[in-house]
């Protein structure tokens, strides 16, 4: 292990124990109403789920009296059509995409599964490789021409990488991984590309946006060793984010995101004043966190606002928006945000309140609670925006499209 390692490890245990030191004292803060409704509003959101034949019936959701509720129906009866089976005769692949357990890696499997919905929407036969799967069980039954994983020793591990050579030998058969760039809590890149030639790796993929990876220079080693890279930023899964009708917004506020020290800063003032609804990994009320996207838009779809901070290297470069600034847009939720330095290449000035420091983002918190109307105006804006552009749809189809530009 070099010094370099040594002193990445020591710099990441000091955080640790700060982040844990700030979490202890963040949690004492909330609202007592934050932590006693938690409970209720998932079990009302569950008993709407049970009842969805009523609340996403078309009809319903066309003549709401919630105009975001209108817009997003029509945008999404639109896009539906346009992207159902699309690519039906257009491609041969067949993609196999491992995708963690939920409990591992929330985010992991929210990204994957939402990739391979949308693949299997669109007309691509896509499955995925289980967490605990046997390998070969996967390439005899589903004959793949793809295999997305991440470039991650727990991914990794769980592949039988010579029966993956072995299939190659005969099939055809494309891998590519996850381009993680070191300076992120990754290992070393130099070691990872060695292994990615020796065992046949033949492209990577990315999150991040295409021009901050064609211009960071961290990632020129992965040219400079003769790979491409692909693009599939992250947005809303439609199939499971957009907006459903018979909810009043009581909630002054919504947040599901795993607990990160940067909410602190953004947070703290909010949530001690104001009741609202946070879930996820790490917050005070949470006791036993389970994801579920299908539940989801049911607590949305009660939010005046949707808090939205994201983390520092999003702040710092022009790499990627965060899932939830995409999930909100097409579930018709108003969003405070901070700003990202992607933000006004992705979407339009009039999509969001944005937040340039913690004390705007309070002073702008209090703006939505005063003039809610403000909110619906933007969060229309940024609805049709999400579903002209940004969904896991665009994302699967440009998948398949990139494939096909591959040396």
């Amino acid at each position: 292990m070099t010094l370099n390692h040594l002193l990445q490890l020591a710099k990441k245990r000091k955080v640790k124990l700060q982040r844990s030191f700030e979490k202890h004292q963040f949690n004492w803060l909330f609202n007592a109403a934050t932590v006693h409704q938690h409970d209720a509003i998932l079990a009302e959101a569950e008993q709407a789920l049970a009842n969805r034949a009523t609340h996403e019936n078309i009809e319903a959701c066309l003549n709401s009296p919630d105009l975001l509720v209108q817009q997003g129906t029509r945008l999404k009866l639109k896009l539906d059509a346009s992207f159902k089976d699309c690519m039906v005769g257009v491609s041969e692949e067949r993609i196999l995409i491992q995708i963690p357990d939920a409990r591992f890696s929330p985010a992991g499997y929210s990204l994957f599964s939402n990739l391979m919905e949308s693949l299997n929407y669109i007309g691509i036969p896509a499955r995925a490789l289980g967490w605990e799967e046997d390998t070969q069980k996967a390439l005899d039954e589903f004959k793949p021409t793809v295999l997305l994983s991440s470039d991650n020793h727990e991914y990794l591990r769980r592949i039988d990488w010579d029966l993956i050579a072995r299939y190659k030998a005969s099939e055809r058969l494309r891998v590519g991984l996850s381009a993680a760039l070191e300076e992120y809590e990754s290992t070393p890149l130099l070691p990872r590309l060695t292994w990615a030639k020796q065992h046949q790796i033949d492209f990577y993929y990315s999150y991040r946006d295409e021009d901050y990876v064609k211009n960071r220079k961290e990632y020129q080693p992965f040219f400079d060793a003769g790979f491409q890279i692909i693009f599939i930023p992250f947005g809303a899964n439609t199939l499971h984010y957009f907006p459903v009708a018979g909810f009043e917004r009581d909630l002054n506020y919504v947040l599901m995101a795993s607990r990160k020290r940067e909410h602190i800063a953004y947070l703290k003032n909010i949530a001690r004043q104001y009741s609202g609804f946070l879930d996820g990994p790490g917050w005070k009320q949470v006791q036993h966190f389970q994801f579920n996207r299908e539940r989801d838009r049911y607590i949305y779809a009660r939010a005046k606002v949707g808090l939205n901070v994201h983390l520092p290297e999003q702040i710092d470069w022009a790499c990627e928006l965060n899932e939830r600034t995409y999930q909100l847009a097409a579930c018709g939720v108003p969003q405070l945000i901070d700003h990202p330095m992607l933000l006004n290449k992705i979407f339009g000035s009039e999509s969001f309140f944005i937040a340039e420091s913690p004390t705007q983002y309070d002073e702008l918190f209090k703006e939505l609670m005063h003039y809610p109307s403000l909110g619906i105006e933007k969060a229309l804006y940024a609805q049709r925006e999400v579903f002209a552009s940004h969904t896991t749809l665009h994302r699967a189809k440009s998948l398949i499209d990139q494939l096909k530009l591959l040396e």
